[in-house]
């Protein structure tokens, strides 16, 4: 009896729970490559490469260690770019008794899944994902009786599972969070480490060339292309981030600088989110670095939270709430995407910086994402839908289950306060603040209305002035909601004008 086993595109580990009990003598490896997920939103050129290409790599692997793998390339002229039907001609061929998988990161395929066993007159066993450090299951018993989901909370616990950055019952240092310590702009004389890079071998360059005609039309540049590909290279990205990023990350992580996309940060999540890295070895590799005091605790914090906080939380919420989570739009955003999503001209400098860097590397920090990109779909009102399938496409590290919530909850207050306590909403003080966008821009965060104003300070007002009903009573916005209340009907209105004409204008 021949069973498949079958691995998708972002779960390339040795230790995949659908590889569990595989006899190379019967059993092969089903790996596919179908147009139905390289197009269902236009992936950036990157994005596509690398996925590709780390899945040809890690057949190799599998191959080399005895295992007999079915791959079936995107440019295969039998290849039907469908998932259920690539998965019916491989039972056909291998006349399979049942097919094993490991549950897929995102609500549409899991949803495909559940038909195929009628679909292929086969059992389908969908085994649990283990690669992350909280199962689904403990996420819900967690959530279970909470009206708001606070990540600080569920971070908290799983420190405690963990152990991680702990000392018995109590956090290193006396505290939880060294988020204060972290938001510091990068001074001028600070010098940026130049980040590890890929040279890509042949296996890659054989995907670039089809991406590059293929996927001629999608966003993003096709060169240089620079990630690793393979598990080897991704623990080489990891150890640099150690040894050049780390020390400096607590200290500069909300920082944004003009044409450097990495500054301090990791650059792993692409190859967390494929399977390459495990989210446990990654932490753990960051508190050893403290414990050896060759990174000062702040740093090692604010790194290990993304991964065992948000990380492991987002996912939580994602799989708790869908697929009711992804209509939901608090405040009625209905604007449609504008064009400098994609690089159409801009006189914003923040967002044409935070563009450009996306079309050269497919990648941005969480700061990029949540207060330019994320907060200026926030103000302007664009629609949750076409700016979630925008992060979707252009970032190299995007997969819905992690994706969508960070979006439609943190940046757009889409949930209606599920996540974040309140609206991450943002003047042009911000900007200017931590990054050095506004050098050189066409406006000045200085001047708040008017001829030369920066226009996130009126959208800003503007934002608060349209959302008042749903947002007056959250505590954290009091403050402004009081400032706003000192506004004569005069300003108000010339708030709104200006903000209308310039979202026209979009």
């Amino acid at each position: 009896m021949s069973r498949l086993h079958l691995v998708l595109g972002d779960q390339l580990s040795l230790g995949l729970s659908s590889l569990r009990g595989l006899d190379p003598a019967t059993d092969t490896v089903l790996m596919l490559e179908v147009a139905q997920e390289t197009d269902y939103v236009p992936h950036h050129k990157q994005k596509i490469v690398l996925i590709l290409s780390a899945m040809r790599h890690f057949a190799d692997e599998l191959r080399a260690q005895g295992m007999k793998v079915d791959y079936v390339a995107l440019d295969d002229p039998a290849n039907t770019g469908s998932f259920t039907k690539e998965i019916a001609r491989a039972v056909a061929r291998h006349a399979a008794s049942t097919l094993i998988m490991t549950q897929p990161g995102e609500w549409r395929v899991l949803e495909a899944a559940k038909t195929w066993s009628d679909a292929l007159h086969i059992p389908v066993e969908i085994r649990p994902d283990e690669r992350f450090l909280a199962s689904l299951e403990q996420f819900a018993d967690w959530a279970r009786g909470r009206k708001l989901f606070r990540m600080e909370h569920f971070y908290r616990d799983m420190r405690r599972k963990t152990g991680l950055l702990m000392e018995g019952s109590e956090p290193v240092g006396g505290q939880w969070n060294f988020d204060q310590d972290n938001r510091k702009r990068l001074p001028a004389k600070v010098a940026v480490p130049s980040r590890l890079r890929f040279e890509p071998d042949p296996v890659t360059r054989e995907v670039m060339d089809l991406v590059g005609a293929r996927f001629d039309n999608h966003f993003g540049d096709l060169e240089p292309f620079g990630w690793a590909v393979t598990r080897q290279g991704a623990l080489a990205a990891l150890d640099n981030f150690l040894t050049v990023g780390l020390p400096s990350f607590g200290d500069y992580q909300d920082a944004m600088k003009a044409g450097e996309p990495f500054l301090f940060h990791s650059i792993v999540s692409p190859y967390l989110n494929l399977g390459l890295l495990s989210p446990l070895e990654v932490c753990q590799a960051a508190e050893t670095a403290w414990r050896a005091g060759d990174v000062p605790l702040n740093a090692a914090e604010g790194f290990i939270r993304q991964i065992l906080g948000w990380r492991e939380y987002v996912r939580g919420i994602y799989w708790l709430n869908m697929p009711s989570y992804a209509a939901s739009n608090a405040l009625s955003a209905k604007r449609d995407l504008p064009g400098l999503y994609w690089g159409a001209p801009t006189d914003l400098n923040c967002l044409k910086q935070a563009v450009g860097d996306i079309r050269k590397t497919a990648y941005g920090h969480h700061i990029q994402r949540l207060m330019v990109t994320g907060n200026f779909a926030l103000l302007a009102g664009i629609e949750p839908a076409q700016i979630e399938a925008w992060y979707l496409a252009v970032y190299i590290d995007a997969f819905e289950w992690v994706e969508l919530p960070n979006v439609h909850g943190m940046a757009l207050f889409a949930d209606g306060g599920l996540m974040a306590s309140k609206p991450y909403a943002a003047s042009g003080a911000y900007i200017q603040k931590m990054s050095d966008y506004c050098q050189g821009c066409a406006y000045d965060p200085a001047i708040k209305i008017g001829p030369g104003a920066c226009p996130f300070n009126y959208l800003y007002w503007n934002f608060l002035i349209e959302n008042e009903t749903v947002l007056k009573g959250n505590m954290r916005l009091a403050m402004p909601y009081k400032t706003l209340s000192g506004f004569t009907p005069e300003r108000r209105q010339s708030i709104k004008d200006q903000a209308g004409e310039f979202l026209a204008g979009l």
